[in-house]
């Protein structure tokens, strides 16, 4: 059977809105929420080539997640790929376990190689910490991951829900970039450990308040809950980031949106990149025109206003061939 002359792969950005224990004080270490978003994403097509060649927006990323895969996979890289669009890198949206799992994908389907996306995840060391970019590529919508313990491989999904559908986040983007690679693990092997007490609590407020909240449709208890864990684990963070927000101008912007109604105050994985939600488009759509006038000083902010991505396999996988 011949290969397949094109696959195109579309993976969903997501939004990590925190870590339930960061210790493993209660024998499992990490545990994330998170939601996969419509507007942002990764999207390329891998097709037959008689040559290597690799272009368009974070080439660079994906020609060593090329590498690699091919490797550990054992197959040619002899291959073409374009990439249409590209989450921006480092700056909390999870680029990177996209990027690897948009090519492993294609790379999968192109050679007939029968690989899981959990197989896919593990050949590239995704899923050390947060299970969350490999939830919504697999489940899309919120998911809840149970971190790690002794024999994990990758962080299993223990909760897949929708979120409503009129449900709005809005983004506050830094031009900046967040901690990522050596910093970032560096920066988690100097924090101290994380209090039992309140990993307990915040595994009581996600289980009983938060999903109950988005499967009745109430966004102010998850909101609410979501700005707890935002805070307890911003605070946590603190000294390796410089205090809750990784960015001084989107901490700013996100005291100013949530007296504008906005809940769920957060900053998603290391930043810069803040959040929040509000219960409607046009309440987003309302809110961000006015902070686009309030912070119009403020050159290196950016807004926009997304949505969850319900679909169940979040990542969409063509394959053609001619």
């Amino acid at each position: 059977m011949s290969s397949p002359s094109k696959i195109t792969v579309t993976a969903p950005a997501r939004l990590h809105m925190g870590f339930i224990d960061l210790s493993g004080s209660l024998g499992r270490q990490f545990g994330s929420i998170g939601i996969a978003l419509n507007e942002v994403n990764t999207r390329l097509t891998l097709a037959t080539s008689d040559k290597r060649t690799i272009t368009g927006p974070s080439a660079q990323r994906a020609g060593r997640c090329l590498s690699q895969l091919c490797e550990a996979m054992s197959v040619s890289d002899q291959v073409s790929i374009n990439i249409e669009a590209a989450i921006p890198e480092h700056v909390g949206l999870g680029s990177g376990t996209q990027m690897a799992l948009a090519i492993g994908s294609a790379l999968n389907a192109y050679y007939s190689l029968g690989m899981t996306v959990r197989d896919i995840a593990a050949v590239m060391d995704r899923g050390l910490r947060s299970g969350i970019g490999i939830g919504v590529f697999e489940h899309g919508g919120l998911v809840v991951d149970g971190g790690r313990g002794e024999k994990t491989i990758t962080p299993p999904v223990l909760v897949h829900l929708e979120v409503p559908a009129d449900w709005r986040f809005i983004l506050v983007l830094d031009r900046g970039q967040g901690l990522h690679g050596d910093q970032e693990i560096a920066a988690f092997e100097a924090l101290p450990p994380f209090p039992q007490q309140e990993a307990e609590h915040l595994c009581y407020q996600i289980m009983m308040q938060a999903l109950p909240a988005v499967a009745e449709g109430d966004l102010q208890l998850f909101g609410h809950v979501i700005s707890q864990l935002q805070i307890a684990v911003g605070k946590h963070f603190a000294p390796a980031q410089g205090g809750i927000y990784a960015s001084k101008e989107v901490g700013k912007a996100m005291a100013w949106l949530a007296k504008q109604g906005a809940v769920g105050i957060g900053q998603t994985s290391w930043g810069p990149t803040g959040f929040c939600a509000v219960e409607s488009p046009e309440i987003a759509d309302s809110i961000v025109n006015q902070a686009k006038v309030q912070f119009a000083d403020v050159v290196n902010l950016d807004f926009a206003v997304v949505s969850a991505n319900n679909h169940d396999g979040a990542s969409r996988l063509v394959v053609a061939s001619y």
